[in-house]
């Protein structure tokens, strides 16, 4: 018995003291072992003949938007930092972007972001940072909840020929509950009754306090403004997904391919990111919906790869080498 016990005791400490390492190669290998199971079921030669007879012109189209996309990412967590942070140095938000881009591709469940975002402000503490950063994300995820909620209803409803009664049912739940969302989040009082009331009750958080009170600056105005660019985030995501997809299947079936899109997106937010950098997971769920709408597996997988490289990997990319740069200087 005793041995036993001792035998666990030295496990969990093993485990503990490599668990920084364990995680992400786990994460690795589930991305490399769905990867691998997509590409095995896909036919690699379709999907190189797919990317060899690609429209260059779309191609370049996807990529010029990336520069879009991450101009309104930049733009969304400007306006998140200049209110909560009182930071408005353009060079500071750049980095503190990119670095985040960066620490969340090599880190689980894209945690690294957090702190990756807060290297570039040392005059604020790591939880000013983090909260910022998360409601910077919630926006863009509350679109992603609702138009995903939208999409994925009405295929189910026309997919899987679920009843007419059941669909408008779905559909009331679905408006009732984000109309309260919305009325919560315009809601001036909101923020003080969720957050800071509750805050200042608790002994153990009430002495950061003082460090989240600036989040008092969040109004309506702040959410208007939040949520038009998230959509305009969404939307530009979306439009590369549908390019991609006429580049490489040479079909311009937009309003198939845009309501994939959403699909993807929600499936890929509602999956937990058990790989690294939710490879697999991302290319799984477009190789499904692509396919329901009558295109070959090789197209969904192509544009999901695709997309990760010019919105994640490359961005990415470009944070490892600003924080090789900061660390030189």
């Amino acid at each position: 018995m005793i041995e036993q016990l001792k035998t666990q005791v030295e496990s969990n400490l093993f485990l503990t003291k490599h668990k920084k390492i364990l995680i992400p190669t786990v994460k690795i290998f589930i991305a490399i072992g769905l990867l691998y199971y997509l590409v095995y079921n896909i036919q690699i030669s379709d999907i190189i003949n797919a990317a060899t007879e690609a429209n260059v012109s779309l191609l370049l189209i996807t990529l010029a938007l990336s520069v879009v996309n991450l101009y309104i990412q930049f733009y969304k967590w400007k306006i998140t930092v200049s209110t909560l942070l009182n930071e408005n140095s353009n060079r500071k938000i750049f980095y503190s972007l990119f670095l985040g881009f960066s620490a969340a591709v090599f880190t689980p469940a894209r945690i690294g972001e957090y702190f990756g975002r807060a290297i570039a402000f040392k005059d604020k503490s790591l939880l000013q940072v983090t909260l910022a950063t998360l409601i910077d994300k919630l926006f863009p995820l509350l679109i992603v909840a609702f138009f995903g909620s939208i999409a994925s209803i009405l295929f189910i409803h026309f997919y899987y020929d679920v009843s007419f009664y059941l669909t408008v049912s779905l559909f009331i739940v679905l408006f009732v509950l984000f109309y309260f969302i919305v009325l919560l989040i315009f809601n001036k009082n909101f923020w003080d009754n969720l957050l800071f009331n509750r805050i200042q009750r608790t002994k153990i958080l009430s002495k950061y306090f003082d460090k989240i009170s600036k989040l008092k600056n969040l109004d309506h105005r702040y959410s208007i403004k939040m949520i038009f660019v998230s959509l305009l985030f969404y939307l530009c995501y979306l439009i590369q997904y549908v390019i991609l997809v006429s580049a490489f299947s040479h079909h311009y079936e937009f309003i198939d391919y845009f309501w994939a899109g959403n699909l993807l997106m929600f499936s890929k937010t509602i999956i937990p990111p058990v790989s690294f950098g939710e490879l697999g997971i991302r290319e799984g769920a477009s190789v499904f919906f692509i396919q329901q709408f009558g295109e070959n597996a090789a197209v969904g997988f192509n544009a999901s790869i695709f997309l990760f490289i010019i919105n994640v990997l490359l961005p990415a990319l470009v944070g490892l080498s600003l924080i090789f740069r900061k660390n030189d200087d």
